[in-house]
């Protein structure tokens, strides 16, 4: 992909920069999906602040067990 944008560039990060892409990619599938996807009834634009938000309820209920079971991860992977 990067070689066909950059042939003679000689880049030794090639594999680094397509795979930043390719998550970029996914990372904004994410975030399409979250606010225009079918289960977007709770998620939202917030057009002053530039950020998506959320309702309180589903926070408690899906972001914040998920936040802590990244930081129990986190901490194992210390150790």
């Amino acid at each position: 992909m990067l070689e066909n944008i950059l042939p003679h560039a000689m880049l030794k990060a090639k594999p680094n920069l397509e795979l930043r892409i390719r998550t970029l990619k996914m990372d904004w599938t994410i975030i399409y999906d979250m606010l225009s996807g079918k289960d977007n009834s709770s998620f939202g634009w917030d057009e002053h602040r530039q950020m998506v938000v959320v309702e309180d309820v589903v926070w408690k209920q899906k972001i914040e067990p998920l936040g802590m079971m990244l930081k129990q991860l986190h901490i194992l992977l210390k150790k």
